[in-house]
């Protein structure tokens, strides 16, 4: 079986009010005998990070629109988006670039 993957998730420009305010989670996602995608990592952290408002921050299999996504202080458009494959260590930034009036 495949070891388990060590991450940092961070949350910002808001969107960590959705996750009980805590801005960066340490995470070591289950074993799974798939390596671990965005997409599946998403649905992860949905079931198990976060706290209200699903709607503001998950739309569809994806983020919602407005919502910049850096792995390793990358765009994830550059990475593959909900393809790319998780490596240890990863480092994951979820930026809320929507601001309520």
């Amino acid at each position: 079986s495949r070891i388990s993957v060590a991450h940092c998730f961070c949350f910002r420009g808001g969107a960590e009010l959705l996750f009980d305010g805590v801005k960066k989670h340490q995470v070591t996602l289950p074993c799974q005998p798939e390596p671990w995608d965005i997409r599946n990592l998403l649905k992860w952290i949905k079931q198990n990070l976060l706290k209200e408002r699903p709607e503001l921050f998950i739309q569809g299999e994806s983020v919602r629109p407005g919502i910049l996504v850096l792995i390793n202080d990358a765009d994830w458009e550059l990475m593959g988006e909900l393809d790319y494959k998780l490596q240890d260590q990863d480092n994951v930034v979820f930026i809320s670039t929507l601001h309520g009036g």
